[in-house]
């Protein structure tokens, strides 16, 4: 089993607290792994398996369990009747109707720790949000980093296959099945991830009714992962190839898109007027791999590629990110945590002009400003702006 050591310490962290743990995340990146790593640390810890709840609704012995009524009663029969601590692991809850008023009362009436899983973010809304209002903890799980990448593969930072290392990242990316696999059938191993994303998650359990508009998006927003969009340019766009819809629709699938956490948007944020800009935003796929296989295995948009790369790594990094917009200059990405701000440009290629950095330097304050680039360069910095070679970014966290 892959250790998951970042994301396992945050749940040690909120161990015995009052906060439900909630581990969200697209299908296949982990989270039933690391719920299986946080069963296996409370054995360890000397908690008895008699107190350790462990359901995975998609498991065969759990699969008829629908609504709140099976749910509860199921539980009724596994909760210990000595009144110590329970600790309840609830995988892919998201299938039961009404889970959350049941986890709810169980938090209520009983001393117990519960951590659930889920691969949709509307579980997050709604009655979770006003029964559990300030009483849950998120914790977003993403396929693997590069550094992750790297310990699977069992290949040390400073080594040099470090960089052909990376080639093989970005091409196929970090979900954890897909790493371990043999090459030959990787693209396999993706398709089916992404055929199950956007059925069960997305298409399925939303009652799409117009499959082919749904991945004639997918298809374009992949082929255009970095670049500004709106729902009117994807109408238009696909009605020039026979698909017809409407920016209703669009814009509804674009929520399920979201919700699915297969794409993230990146809202435009004005700079000197400092506020979002309600126009167009930046929309972004989950996994290099997964984005290669929507777009049908092409080559080529490299730059793009890179900052969809660069842009999942500060999520899974914690970074809030934004696209920046300064007069009629574009930063690519605006990055904020607590008290933390800096602004990075991402180039596959430093071009022969200092337009890169031009862009940063316009930018009168004093936040930390980078260049990212695909390709190493020998060069520090350019008018006292850092110069970054991709690699060394990945594995400087």
């Amino acid at each position: 089993m892959l250790q998951r050591p970042t994301y396992l310490k945050q749940l040690i962290q909120f161990k015995d607290t009052d906060f439900i743990k909630i581990i969200t995340g697209v299908r296949r990146a982990g989270k039933s792994v690391l719920l299986s790593l946080f069963k296996d640390y409370l054995l360890q810890e000397n908690i008895s398996e008699d107190h350790i709840i462990y359901m995975n609704f998609e498991r065969f012995d759990y699969q008829t369990i629908k609504t709140e009524a099976q749910f509860r009663d199921k539980l009724m029969e596994l909760l210990p009747k000595d009144n110590q601590k329970v600790y309840l692991l609830l995988d892919e809850i998201q299938v039961v109707t009404g889970w959350q008023r049941v986890v709810n009362g169980i938090r209520v009436s009983f001393d117990s720790d519960i951590t659930i899983t889920g691969s949709n973010a509307n579980m997050l809304s709604g009655e979770l949000a006003t029964l559990l209002s300030g009483r849950y903890i998120e914790i977003p799980v993403y396929p693997f980093s590069f550094q992750e990448f790297l310990s699977a593969k069992g290949i040390e930072a400073a080594s040099r296959q470090v960089d052909n290392a990376y080639d093989v990242y970005e091409k196929y990316g970090g979900f954890p099945s897909v790493v371990i696999a043999d090459e030959s059938i990787k693209d396999m191993i993706l398709s089916g991830i992404f055929d199950t994303i956007v059925l069960n998650d997305v298409a399925l359990r939303a009652g799409v009714k117009d499959p082919t508009a749904l991945k004639s998006i997918i298809s374009f927003l992949s082929d255009n992962v970095g670049q500004l969009v709106n729902a009117s340019k994807i109408v238009n766009t696909l009605k020039s190839e026979g698909v017809t819809t409407s920016v209703h629709t669009v814009n509804r699938y674009l929520d399920l898109l979201e919700a699915g956490y297969l794409f993230y948007r990146a809202k435009q944020y004005d700079i000197r007027g400092r506020d979002y800009l309600r126009t167009n935003g930046k929309y972004f796929m989950i996994d290099a791999g997964l984005r290669r296989n929507a777009v049908g295995r092409k080559d080529g948009n490299y730059g793009n590629r890179l900052e969809n790369i660069v842009y999942i790594e500060l999520k899974r990094r914690g970074y809030t990110v934004d696209v920046g917009r300064l007069d009629r200059k574009e930063i690519d990405f605006i990055a904020r945590k607590r008290d933390e701000t800096f602004y990075l440009q991402v180039a596959y290629e430093l071009p022969t002009n200092t337009h890169e950095t031009d862009n940063l330097l316009a930018i009168k304050d004093n936040y930390k400003k980078i260049v990212i680039t695909g390709r190493y360069y020998d060069v520090e910095q350019i008018d006292g702006i850092p110069i970054m070679y991709i690699v060394d970014w990945l594995l400087g966290a």
